[in-house]
Parts: C-alpha cells; sequence; structure tokens
C-alpha cells in the first residue's frame, strides 16, 4: 500500500504518471491488481492511495527492485508534494489488521454484506449438502462446529479473497475511486 500526495494543480499530471505506472506494472510477472483511491474528500489532503497486488514476495521484489519502477518514479516526483510512503501488508492481514491506516473510503457496508452473502450462501449450501450426510451420525454441535470451521476456513482462505478481486468494480463504485486490474 501507497500513501502519495499530488502537488496542488498537478492531479492530472499525477494520475496520467499514475495509470502508466500501473500499466507498466501489470506486465510484470506475478503481478495481480492495482486499485487506486484518489482524495475525494477535503480531510484526505490530496492524498492517493494505491493498493498493488502480486502474488508472492519476491514477484513484489522483482517490480520494486526494476529498473522500469524507478524511472515511473522520477517521473512521478516532480508532480508529487512528497516521497511515497509505504506500508507493506501481506496476505490476510489487510482484512484483519487493526493497525492499518484507515482508508480514504470504504465500500458502502451494504455491498460489502452482499458481497459477503455472496460468497456464504453457496458456500453453506455445498457445505451442508456433502459434508452434513456424512456426519448424520454425530451430535449436532458437533456436525455444526465442523461445518461452520469448513466455511470459515474457505471463506478466509478461498472464497473472499477470490470474490472480493472479482467484485472490485462494483464494491469501489463510487465517487472517485479508480479500480486498476490486468
Amino acid at each position: 500500500m501507497v500513501r502519495q500526495k499530488a502537488k496542488l494543480g498537478y492531479e492530472k499530471d499525477y494520475e496520467a504518471f499514475l495509470r502508466s505506472m500501473v500499466e507498466a506494472s501489470s506486465h510484470f510477472p506475478g503481478y495481480l491488481s492495482t486499485t487506486v483511491i484518489p482524495p475525494h474528500a477535503p480531510a484526505d489532503q490530496g492524498e492517493y492511495q494505491i493498493v498493488q497486488r502480486f502474488a508472492t514476495q519476491k514477484d513484489l521484489t522483482r517490480w520494486d527492485e526494476s529498473q522500469e519502477r524507478a524511472t515511473w518514479h522520477e517521473r512521478i516526483r516532480h508532480v508529487a508534494e512528497s516521497p511515497p510512503a509505504y506500508l507493506l501488508v501481506p496476505g490476510l492481514k489487510v482484512w484483519f489488521s487493526s493497525q492499518l491506516p484507515p482508508a480514504t473510503t470504504a465500500p458502502p457496508r451494504w455491498k460489502m454484506t452482499t458481497v459477503s452473502w455472496l460468497g456464504i450462501f453457496p458456500t453453506v449450501a455445498i457445505c451442508l449438502g456433502f459434508i452434513s450426510p456424512l456426519l448424520a451420525t454425530w451430535p449436532f454441535l458437533a456436525r455444526t462446529a465442523l461445518i461452520t470451521a469448513v466455511v470459515a476456513a474457505l471463506m478466509s482462505y478461498a472464497i473472499m479473497p477470490r470474490l472480493s478481486l472479482w467484485m472490485a468494480w462494483w464494491l469501489l463504485t463510487f465517487p472517485k475511486v479508480m479500480p486498476y486490474r490486468r
């Protein structure tokens, strides 16, 4: 995650350089996606938030150490108010960490609830259909404990990371949010 302010009056230039840099990074091995949240409220003080996702730390390091990235950062430096502030957030910590700085804008709660339900409903239905019959002789609470543990693990490690990426176009459709995906 990167936070950086554009120089006053240079916002369009900053965004153009940023789009080009994102396009360049999308050709690197392991690139998954980029989401850019531009400032939209006075409290944001012109700060952009950029979240880039790579499949592995090695892929991110390859991009971070590339000459192409260095060239883009040099170009952006001329239209940025200050150097970028970096925060590395590995894996699921982006979901559960209380130490993350607050996002400029979060999707509306009803959208997050809808996307969660889109993951939970089929996961529970499949687990009930396939696992529950195998556990018919188990006591109710033991069956429920196992099924909810399976659903929780699937939701955290398999379903929600993909579903939130696939649904980012909808989750992030509110004023002045620019999703970038390859």
